[in-house]
């Protein structure tokens, strides 16, 4: 019985790539059962590579993430130095980088390595060629930003593979050099649950809360890093006038967790503070509105969700998502809270809709691919595959 293993790489830059190597894994693992393979069959192992590597790109993740919680209007200047420098692409950087690279992938041995962030790529690559694999292990790109608007870093044009969320990013990485036909246009790696029923209904999350079932309930979420505008507009929502009642996700913020614990005393309105949500999933299948920064995969989360987003753009966004919260404003799923006043009236607005998981979602741009995980999972066994000539799984249906 031979074993085929996965190589999935992503860094622990904010929480969106972790999220995206998690469902990819998942929905391997479901289309290789599926498809009657013995599940022991297939190794995945997921790495943050980056973390890994040396010391130094350890201290680039964890400045990232700080500024991230702390600084998050630094962060452009920080994006912009990235692209100015493009340390992905540099030979020093390479250099420092190489013997774990290249020893990692001896190692792992893997069939296929998967990436689902823009700096590690083209290392990786130029590890393959001079371990003279770069034939036998093929690189598969899955990119988490839905826009043009995407860090270059994505366009590696050693890649088998680059499998893009939409138009928009497909036109951007053709410009950037890579071949049309090396791109293959799917869309966002979201979580498998996201597209099942949930395992816990609205009723029964929100009396578990000591919330009420029956009342508009508004969902606020800083991200893992527990970074923007949220303590902003959470203040601003105490002069909202419909009754209704939040939950508060923090992050990894404790101090973001002991300021909001204060300032609900002062709030009308019945609030839940949390560091994390149990089932991110069930969760907003149990909220009316999300308010959110306008990140990759939380936002796509909640199409699959059909939730409508509040999108924090009180300071101005990273690039990326910018370009994403533009597609969903434009696409009227997401309205953008310029200022913190403008929750008063994003909520006062707000129409429920009792059956909303039945309404259509806009087919312009992919935005109603939800199940593009499995397409993508399909994708990538089809590559693992080719080494045994046998038909990869087609995609399994999901249920809605």
């Amino acid at each position: 019985m031979k074993q085929h293993r996965i190589f999935i790489v992503f860094s622990d830059t904010g929480g969106g790539h972790r999220t995206a190597a998690n469902a990819i894994k998942e929905a391997l693992q479901e289309l290789w059962v599926k498809s009657g393979r013995a599940e022991n069959e297939l190794d995945i192992v997921m790495k943050d590579v980056i973390a890994e590597s040396n010391k130094l790109n350890h201290l680039f993740e964890r400045m990232y993430n700080r500024l991230l919680k702390k600084h998050q209007d630094w962060m452009k200047y920080y994006i912009a130095l990235i692209e100015w420098t493009k340390p992905n692409e540099n030979d020093l950087a390479y250099k420092l980088t190489s013997s774990y690279s290249k020893k990692i992938i001896s190692e792992i041995a893997p069939s296929v390595i998967v990436s689902v962030h823009p700096m590690v790529n083209h290392f990786l690559a130029r590890s393959l060629k001079d371990l003279d694999l770069d034939e036998q292990i093929k690189l598969i790109t899955v990119l988490t930003d839905p826009n043009s608007n995407l860090w270059t870093g994505w366009a590696c044009p050693d890649a088998a593979l680059t499998i893009a969320p939409n138009d928009l990013a497909r036109d951007r990485l053709v410009s950037l050099g890579l071949d049309p036909a090396r791109i293959e246009v799917i869309g966002m790696p979201i979580m498998p649950e996201f597209l099942h029923p949930p395992a816990e209904p609205r009723e029964h999350l929100l009396n578990r809360l000591g919330l009420d079932p029956n009342m508009l309930t508004v969902l606020v979420t800083a991200g893992s890093a527990g970074g923007g505008n949220m303590l902003k507009v959470y203040k601003a929502m105490q002069h909202i006038k419909r009754p209704m009642q939040i939950i508060f996700v923090c992050g990894n913020n404790k101090k973001l967790i002991a300021r909001v614990e204060r300032e609900r005393l002062n709030c009308p309105w019945k609030t839940v503070v949390l560091p994390r949500i149990e089932s991110v999933s069930d969760g907003m299948n149990a909220c009316d509105l999300l308010v959110t920064k306008a990140g990759g995969l939380t936002t796509f989360e909640a199409i699959a969700r059909h939730l409508p987003m509040a999108l924090d753009m009180i300071t101005e966004p990273m690039p990326q998502e910018a370009g994403t919260a533009d597609l969903l404003i434009e696409a009227g799923l997401a309205r953008p809270v310029r200022k913190p006043e403008d929750i008063i009236p994003i909520v006062h607005e707000l129409q429920v809709i009792s059956n909303r998981s039945e309404q259509p979602l806009p087919a312009t741009h992919n935005l109603n691919q939800v199940d593009a995980v499995f397409k993508i999972a399909a994708t990538i066994l089809a590559y693992v595959n080719c080494e045994t000539n046998e038909a990869a799984p087609a995609a399994v249906s999901v249920e809605r």
